[in-house]
């Protein structure tokens, strides 16, 4: 192996762990804003309180929909989200309770069996 080639494979490692750094990073400050979100006992939509709950953000995003899908939110608010260039829209989110959201977990199961399987987890450590 050459001296180039070896060099070339040295950076493209640090450049992995600053990336996996990074994603590590994010992912504690997303938890700890949700976390402080739910302590303030106000009703918070469905993806903080399972990021709150130990859910990584990816899967709460991926299956808040799914998880308040036929429930009876407790309150609402409008947020805007950025659409293409400069557009916005105006969208409405769904607030839920703590007893809401517990009951809830304690019910839903997605197909998903490793989803199932967190799910299942959470549920068990609220």
């Amino acid at each position: 192996m050459s001296e180039r080639t070896a060099h070339r494979e040295r950076r493209a490692h640090r450049r992995t762990l600053r990336a996996l750094v990074r994603e590590r990073s994010t992912q504690t400050r997303a938890a700890q804003r949700a976390v402080r979100a739910v302590n303030t006992g106000q009703p918070q939509p469905v993806r903080t309180r399972l990021v709150a709950a130990g859910l990584d953000d990816a899967t709460a995003r991926r299956f808040a929909g799914a998880f308040s899908r036929g429930v009876d939110a407790d309150g609402a608010r409008e947020i805007r989200v950025k659409l293409k260039g400069r557009a916005l829209k105006t969208v409405l989110v769904k607030l839920y309770a703590a007893a809401t959201f517990a009951a809830r977990l304690a019910a839903y199961r997605p197909k998903d069996k490793l989803a199932a399987a967190r799910f299942e987890r959470l549920a068990v450590a609220a």
